[in-house]
């Protein structure tokens, strides 16, 4: 019986090659956009997964803004996990990672800097559960000046040797301390928000941060440290966070304790301090509905494409009927065509996948693959679609076995009333989906475009930040005097146009701010709950990077008050309530213990962290300290080739200067705009599963249309005859279309504009929805229509009357 059914079917799909095109490659785009997608979903929601992740929390920080508490820093105190642990005995264990963005060893004379390391307590191995290869779990991070390297990095280092016991000397801010190799450690997924190639015994703290010699004792005094705890596993984390809450620990009304679980950071934390760029919940969800709408998309032209073919099988039906055929064997007969079409289907699709997917990874930014693994964590997505499968086919096969064999011998069959609504319905959904993935496309694109074309006040075009660690014994003073020699012969160069020292930039991370509060102000009102981030800079940087003054200037080299200058922005004086600039220019302010720094200028607001992010109350120190060197390069200088030259001759000065050093640099407009990255390759995703949407429904209406066409042939003929013209052909064919895709855009305004407006509220500055864009969006749908129609409908049109009135 199944060979029967078999042969039958394909049969059939060899004879009807349009239909069975249309179908197959539909179903296939459907599936095979579906599958990419998911790989990106289930990549984004696998971060931190690892044996006992479930139990292992994030300690942050909540900060009193007005009445209520709001999520603050991602980081803490490190007497924050001790303490946790002492009072709360759901909490067993801890460890506080001290984070390095990079750092820079020397091995013999080799001079080199690691990315991604921390210091972090012995209890690491205990809550992260990574494979530690080589040392002794309890003892690799119990000593000072121990560091525990990973797989690939010490492999960079010493290659095949055994890396036990070596020593690699490391530097930070002029110290340097003499590692020991205690152990190995395999390489950290991709797929950790937090992120280690090496670690560095807490114990060593003393010689690897620069706040002075009792920094290293517990205090509530920096918050600097990422803190993670493990609860029992029996615990209620809502009542234990409750009651961290309620605690007041750190014994500070203006902030609190909270905590998170470790699998939710990369999709639900978009905190200040994050040790790494998060995903977003928003994205994911807004992917995971594309993906079953392209799916439910071509099971909609399966259904519409299978209904109106069934009128042409009518005869088929009634001549099985009339030979013994029964009720059930038709159904099965047409689910098993329905489930050969679709295996076929996903079949090609898991072609497409692979064939595409290289490129699909330059667009998401990921390393995404399909392997046997990666399909297992299909299988609830794979029953889906084979419930789709049976779903799609359900329909038709009930429908053309309903048939009477009598009707379906004369050619009597027509399609009811009951049927048009559905074929009506099925098309209005289609282009309802259409034209809502149309808007989203048109939102997403504005508002990416809004971001990158809003002035952000500041130029950063054409300047670099230049940085290298410097492995030196020689004391600061001279330091700074061998870097002011280096900005004096920068200087000569011909295409330097201008030279500053900055702590933090346009674009730079948050890393390089402090935030803190609590504030003197010149009325004697103290504001211990006004939260504002401050870094420190030298004078000539307000005019290198063009931040334009409200009111006084830089900071005075020759005042009573040198090194003890800030300059403040306009949100600082709304946030603290300062009316008038006069109120504050040329008056002191007190923070940090210190009540005597003088306001020298206000500046007009500039976006630091570009458009996603809210303005920020900012006090920018002088202080004479070294970080970045901005260098400000002329329009000599404006090529690639001029770039390269510019950067050879820049690092020659500075190997000169400092032989025995590190040199990096990077472009501010590059670093400013990479901010946006995550956002343009949503925007590109979004607009390639668009297409990929409405061609399944262009290839769906193209095929009704054919079926159309043939079925109102003789209407057709006849009309002509009658003196029809062909735009009134073309008029009567493409009338319905026109009406249903009408529908479909009055129902789909309301739900794009109120999803939409969901996804635009995660930008602090956001576009507008303006009319053209559901118009654009309309417009659009309906020539995608017209154009699919047209052409089979002007065939019909002029076709000659006398060959549609023959009779067979």
């Amino acid at each position: 019986m199944l060979r029967s059914y078999l042969k039958i079917a394909l049969r059939y799909l060899s004879k009807n090659k349009l239909y069975s095109f249309i179908n197959i490659f539909g179903l296939a785009i459907g599936i095979a956009s579906f599958v990419l997608i998911m790989l990106y979903i289930n990549y984004e929601q696998s971060y931190d997964k690892f044996e006992g992740s479930e139990n292992i929390y994030r300690v942050y920080m909540d900060y009193l803004e007005g009445e209520t508490f709001v999520p603050g820093d991602a980081q803490t105190y490190n007497l924050s996990g001790p303490t946790l642990k002492s009072e709360f005995p759901e909490v067993l264990d801890y460890v506080r990672f001290f984070y390095f963005e990079k750092m820079t060893f020397q091995l013999g004379e080799r001079i080199f800097e690691q990315p991604l390391g921390s210091l972090a307590d012995p209890s690491y191995f205990d809550i992260f559960n990574y494979p530690l290869l080589k040392g002794e779990k309890e003892k690799v991070l119990s000593q000072p000046y121990s560091i525990v390297l990973s797989k690939s990095f010490a492999q960079k280092l010493f290659g095949n040797e055994n890396p036990l016991q070596k020593t690699i000397s490391a530097f930070r801010d002029g110290k340097e301390a003499v590692l020991t190799v205690t152990g190995v450690m395999d390489d950290i997924p991709k797929n950790a928000h937090y992120r280690n190639t090496f670690l560095i015994s807490y114990e060593t703290e003393k010689t690897c941060t620069d706040w002075g010699p009792k920094a290293h004792e517990l205090n509530w005094n920096a918050n600097n440290y990422y803190t993670f705890i493990k609860l029992d596993p029996n615990t209620n984390a809502d009542v234990l966070r409750q009651k961290i809450i309620e605690s007041d620990i750190e014994e500070d009304t203006e902030e609190q304790h909270n905590i998170e679980p470790i699998e939710d950071i990369h999709l639900y934390s978009n905190k200040p301090y994050e040790v790494s760029a998060n995903g977003s919940i928003t994205r994911v969800k807004f992917l995971m509905a594309i993906a079953f709408i392209i799916l439910i998309l071509s099971w909609l032209n399966y259904v519409n494409l299978s209904v109106t073919k069934s009128m042409e099988r009518a005869k088929e039906t009634g001549i099985r009927k009339v030979s013994g055929a029964q009720k059930s064997q038709l159904i099965i007969q047409s689910l098993f065509e329905s489930i050969l079409l679709n295996l076929i289907a996903i079949i090609l699709s898991l072609l497409l996948v692979v064939i595409v997917l290289p490129l699909y990874n330059g667009i998401t930014g990921k390393g995404l693959n399909l392997q046997l693994g990666s399909l297992s964590a299909f299988l609830p997505y794979f029953l889906f679609i084979l419930f789709g499968m049976v779903a799609a086919g359900l329909y038709p096969a009930l429908l053309l076995s309903s048939y009477s064999p009598i009707k379906a011998l004369k050619g009597k069959i027509q399609t009811s009333s009951q049927g048009l609504v559905i074929r009506k319905g099925l098309i209005v959904a289609q282009f309802l989906a259409t034209i809502v993935l149309l808007i989203g496309t048109i939102v997403v694109t504005k508002q990416i475009s809004f971001l990158e074309s809003q002035p952000i006040g500041t130029d950063i075009n054409q300047v670099i930040a230049l940085k290298g660690e410097v492995v030196t014994t020689k004391p600061d003073s001279l330091l700074i005097n061998e870097y002011k020699v280096l900005e004096e012969e920068l200087k000569k160069l011909p295409f330097v146009e201008k030279i500053a020292i900055a702590q933090s930039y346009p674009g730079d991370s948050f890393d390089n701010l402090s935030s803190t509060r609590g504030i003197l102000l010149p009325n004697g009102i103290k504001e211990d709950d006004k939260l504002f981030y401050t870094y420190h800079v030298q004078p000539d940087y307000f005019d290198l990077v063009d931040i334009e003054f409200l009111a006084g200037g830089t900071f005075l080299p020759s005042s009573n008050f040198d090194g003890k200058q800030v300059v403040v922005n306009e949100t600082f004086l709304k946030n603290m309530g300062i009316s008038s600039c006069d109120e504050i220019l040329n008056k002191t302010v007190g923070f940090w213990g210190e009540n005597e720094w003088r306001v020298t200028g206000v500046i007009k607001d500039y976006y630091h962290f570009g458009l996603k992010s809210p303005l920020l109350p900012m006090v920018i120190r002088y202080e004479r300290d070294v970080n970045n060197i901005l260098i400000k390069l002329d329009a000599s200088a404006a090529s690639v080739t001029g770039f390269e030259s510019s950067i050879a001759q820049i690092k020659s000065e500075w190997t000169k200067i400092f032989p025995k050093s590190t040199f990096n640099y990077t472009f501010l407009d590059q670093k400013f705009e990479a901010q946006y990255q995550e956002d343009k390759s949503f925007g590109a995703a979004f607009q390639v599963f668009t297409l990929l949407a409405i061609l399944i429904a262009a290839m769906g209406l193209f095929g009704l249309t054919s079926y159309t066409v043939v079925q109102r042939k003789k209407e057709i003929g006849i009309r002509k005859v009658n003196g029809a013209t062909i735009p009134q052909v073309l008029t009567l064919l493409n009338k319905d279309f026109v009406k249903w895709i009408g529908v479909a855009f009055v129902i789909a305004v309301p739900i794009s504009w109120y999803v939409m407006s969901q996804w635009l509220e995660g930008f602090a500055y956001r576009t507008t929805f303006s009319w053209w864009v559901f118009a654009l969006a309309g417009i659009s749908a309906l020539l995608i229509a017209l154009l699919t129609v047209s052409w089979q409908s002007f065939n019909a049109a002029v076709a000659n009357p006398v060959e549609s009135l023959r009779d067979e």
